[in-house]
Parts: C-alpha cells; structure tokens; sequence
C-alpha cells in the first residue's frame, strides 16, 4: 500500500473539506491517503516542523492568502512554502491561490519553483484529481492560467536564448543530464528547471526527455 501523507494549508475550512473529498473518492486503489490540515500560518509551521522530524509529507497544498504567524516571520503561504522547501527537501509544494496576474506568476514560480501550480478560477474536481496524480509522478502540473503565461514567457526567452537549443541538442545526442553541465555551462539544477520550462513549453505531459525531443523534432527546434 501506498501512504501518502499530505498538508492542505487554507483559511476557508469548507475548501480544504472540497478539496479532501475530491482527493480521497479518486485516489487509485494502492494508495492509502493521510491528510492534515491547518487554517493559519501558526498552524501550518507547527505541523511543518513537526513532519521535519518524524514522518515527512510527500504533497504540501498551500494557498498564497492566509492570516499571518503571530510573530510576523511568515505571512502568506509563499513563506510556507519556502519553509517547507528548507526543511521538507523530498515534498511536493503545491501552490493554489485565487491570483492570477502574470508578475504574481513569475514572482511565485521564481521564488518557489512549485511542482504544482493551480489557479483556484481554473480548478476543476477532475482537474484537482489529475493534477494531484500527475504531480506526485511527473511533476510539475501547472493550471491553463499559468500555462499560458509560462509559455508566453519561455517563447521569448527560446528566440533569443540559445542555451536551450543546445540543451535540446545535446539531449537528443544522448548526453545525459547529469553532463549536460559540461557542454553549456549551467549546474544540473539550472539545467532540470530550464528542461521543465521546455517540457511546458512543448505541452509535455509525461515528464519523459524522449518525448521533448520528439515535439521539439515536430516544431523544427532539432
């Protein structure tokens, strides 16, 4: 059996009550769901510490509008994330906020690099159920909103940045990513999160290389 233990972090108790419902009538049959839930940053860092040193939490839903710490260190769930990305390395961060102005975007997928991003305006039951399977097997999933705006972003960087044609290049000689590093200058973790702008950008939904090279093939980019 499968544990999943999960945090869903949001200040509206009737949505985290939606969003475990949806979460547990369509989890796959082998996988045995732990849920915890916090309606405030006091809460949240609490529980975050706590998983930090006794059971870890694969996925941590945080949304972006919440009532402060009490001692005014974290005031949004932005802070929670980044919290949670210190002292919970292997978690999934999963974003979900009712903002969707392209700089709140940028600064969001800047800061935190999220393997799930979901505007709340955009979220379905089967997107929520799609989005949570995807994102603890191929991450990242990303809501049509931030899509969008991703890939108005990382078209205007692929016309004049050239490091991400010689990634595709190299990939497709069969240099491995953990390599790449010594044909374009760039450490390995530059390299994965460009390799997940381009996987956005060529609507890869698999996670696979094999397939980023295919559709970069079919759209002229090799």
């Amino acid at each position: 059996m499968n544990h999943i233990n999960i945090l869903m972090v949001d200040d509206h108790p009737i949505i985290i009550e939606g969003y475990q419902n949806v979460l547990m009538a369509s989890k796959k049959e082998d996988q045995t769901l732990l849920i915890d839930t916090a309606n405030n940053c006091d809460m949240a860092v609490t529980m975050i510490q706590r998983a930090a040193k006794s059971q870890p939490y694969d996925v941590c839903f945080f949304d972006i509008s919440l009532p402060g710490s009490s001692d005014g260190k974290y005031t949004s769930g932005q802070d929670l994330a980044l919290l949670a990305r210190q002292v919970l390395p292997h978690a999934k961060i999963v974003i979900l906020t009712m903002f969707n102005e392209s700089f709140r975007i940028h600064n969001i997928i800047k800061e935190i690099n999220p393997d799930g991003f979901l505007i709340k305006s955009d979220l379905t039951s089967i997107e929520l159920t799609d989005a949570f399977q995807q994102i603890l097997r191929f991450p990242p999933y990303y809501s049509s909103t931030v899509t969008n705006y991703l890939k108005k972003v990382v078209v205007s960087q692929i016309n004049i940045d050239d490091i991400n044609r010689k990634i595709l290049h190299f990939l497709s000689q069969g240099v491995k990513t953990r390599s790449l590093g010594e044909y374009v200058g760039l450490s390995t973790s530059a390299i994965e999160k460009r390799k997940k702008q381009l996987k956005l950008l060529f609507s890869v939904t698999d996670g696979k290389d094999e397939t980023l090279l295919k559709e970069a093939r079919d759209k002229g980019f090799l």
